[in-house]
C-alpha cells in the first residue's frame, strides 16, 4: 500500500484530517516525535538537540558543531528505515518533508489556510486571542520555512511543486479533505514497483552514508542510485582533492556501495569555508567576560585551534542564552557588573550540571577559588592565562563531557 506524507500549517485542522484518513485506511501514523525518538537512538544524541533541527533558530555554536546538519542526516536515516520496513505509513509533521522525491509510491500532502481560518480555529479549537494566536502561527510559519529551505532548497513551505496535493482546508472541509486524500491512493501512478522499491534502497543507502560522514565531521550530502553514491561538497575548501579522496575512503567501506563520485554543489563558490568538526575538541564553548577585548581575542585564538565558542558580556547574558541554547563548556570570569560570576556558577550547576564551568579571572581570591570549585567548576584559572593552559583545560573538559 503506498505512502502518505502530510505537512501542515498551524491551526490547519491537519489533526481531523489525518484521523479521518487513518480510520478510513489501513495506514499507520508515523510523527515527528516518532522520527526524532528513533534518530535519537540510532545517533546517540539527545532527543532534544534532534527537535531543535526543526526550529528557524539555529544555536550559535552550529557553525562550529555541525549539530542540526547531524541532526537532519539522523532524522533522514530513521525516515528511511521506516520506509524501508513498511508500506502502509502516514508520516505527518516536519518529517514528512524528508523522504526522497524519487520514491514514487509516495502521495505528498499539504494541509493549508488562509490566516483567517487558522485563527478562527485557533480561537474555537483551543481558545486562544487573536493576538497570541498570529504569534504562535507566524513563528511555526518561520520554522516550517527555514526547514524546507534547508531539506528541499525551496523558499516557498507551501509550494505547490513540493507536493502532489495542496488542499486548503478552511475551503474544502476537513471531511472533503480527508476522502480526497484517500480517494489518491487508488491512482495508478502510486502502485509500488520495483522501481520504487530501488528508490527507497537507494535513498536508505545515501542516509546511512550521510550519517557516516556526519560521525567522521564532514557535513556533505549524498545521492545515491543502485550501488553508486554521490557526494556534493557545498562549502570551499582549499585541497578539494585531499578532502575527496577521504571522503571516498570513508564511503567506499560502506555496506552496498560499489562506486562513489564527488562533485561541487552550487554553494561551493561562495565565502563560507568548509570546516570539518573534530569531535575531540570542544565546539560549543560559551565565553563570558565583560573585558570586551579581551574575551573577543580569546573567542579568535580558541577559533585558530579550532575551537568554537560564542560571546556574552555579562552573567545575566549568559543565564538566558542557556534557556535557548545548550553550551557544553563555559569560561566564565567572576567579576562583572550585574549577577556575578559566583552567582552564574551557583545557577549554572543547579539547573545545567552537565555544563563544565571553567573560572578564568584576574582577580580572584583563595577563598573565592573555594567557593568555585565547592559549587562545583572544572577547573580555576588566573588572568592572564596561557593559552596552551587553557586549551589543555578546555580538552580535558571536553573529554571529561564525552566520556559521559
Amino acid at each position: 500500500m503506498s505512502v502518505i506524507t502530510v505537512f501542515n500549517g498551524l491551526f490547519s485542522e491537519a489533526g481531523p484530517v489525518v484521523k479521518r484518513v487513518l480510520d478510513a485506511t489501513e495506514h499507520r501514523l508515523v510523527t515527528d516525535q516518532d522520527i526524532v525518538a528513533d534518530a535519537a537512538k540510532l545517533s546517540g544524541m539527545a532527543e532534544s538537540a534532534i527537535a531543535r533541527a526543526f526550529s528557524s533558530n539555529s544555536s550559535v555554536f552550529n557553525k562550529f558543531s555541525h549539530e542540526k546538519e547531524r541532526a537532519i542526516a539522523w532524522l533522514r536515516l530513521a525516515t528511511a528505515h521506516k520506509l524501508e520496513n513498511a508500506d502502509n505509513l502516514l508520516i505527518s509533521g516536519f518529517v514528512s518533508q524528508l523522504a526522497d522525491k524519487n520514491i514514487s509510491h509516495i502521495l505528498r500532502v499539504c494541509l493549508i489556510s488562509d490566516m483567517q481560518g487558522r485563527l478562527s480555529v485557533a480561537e474555537k479549537e483551543e481558545g486562544y486571542a487573536e493576538k497570541h494566536a498570529h504569534r504562535l502561527i507566524r513563528k511555526d510559519d518561520e520554522d516550517r520555512a527555514a526547514w524546507v529551505k534547508t531539506v528541499a532548497g525551496v523558499e516557498d513551505p507551501w509550494a505547490e511543486s513540493l507536493y502532489d496535493m495542496v488542499l486548503p482546508v478552511a475551503v474544502t472541509g476537513v471531511e472533503r479533505s480527508a476522502d480526497l486524500i484517500v480517494e489518491q491512493l487508488d491512482n495508478k501512478a502510486l502502485t509500488i514497483t520495483d522501481a520504487s522499491r530501488q528508490a527507497v534502497r537507494d535513498f536508505l543507502l545515501a542516509a546511512t552514508v550521510e550519517t557516516l560522514l556526519a560521525a567522521e565531521g564532514h557535513n556533505v550530502s549524498a545521492q545515491a542510485h543502485k550501488g553508486k553514491v554521490t557526494l556534493t561538497i557545498n562549502k570551499h575548501v582549499l585541497m578539494l582533492e585531499r578532502l575527496e579522496r577521504e571522503l571516498k575512503e570513508i564511503v567506499s567501506g560502506v555496506d552496498g556501495v560499489n562506486e562513489v563520485a564527488t562533485q561541487v554543489g552550487k554553494e561551493f563558490h561562495q565565502t563560507d569555508i568548509y570546516r570539518k568538526v573534530d569531535f575531540a575538541l570542544p565546539s560549543k564553548v560559551l565565553l563570558v567576560d565583560d573585558e570586551r577585548e579581551f574575551v573577543q581575542t580569546l573567542s579568535e585564538r580558541l577559533l585558530l585551534r579550532d575551537m568554537g565558542s560564542a560571546v556574552v558580556y555579562d552573567g545575566e547574558s549568559a543565564l538566558n542564552l542557556m534557556e535557548d541554547d545548550e553550551p557544553e563548556v563555559m569560561i566564565l570570569d567572576l567579576k562583572m557588573p550585574g549577577i556575578d560570576g559566583i552567582e552564574v556558577l551557583r545557577r549554572v550547576k543547579h539547573s545545567r550540571p552537565e555544563i563544565e564551568v571553567i573560572i578564568l579571572t584576574g582577580h580572584g581570591s583563595e577563598k573565592d577559588r573555594e567557593i568555585c570549585m565547592d559549587l562545583g567548576a572544572f577547573a580555576y584559572l588566573h588572568k592572564p592565562v596561557d593559552i596552551d593552559v587553557l586549551s589543555d583545560t578546555l580538552k580535558k573538559a571536553n573529554e571529561k563531557i564525552r566520556n559521559g
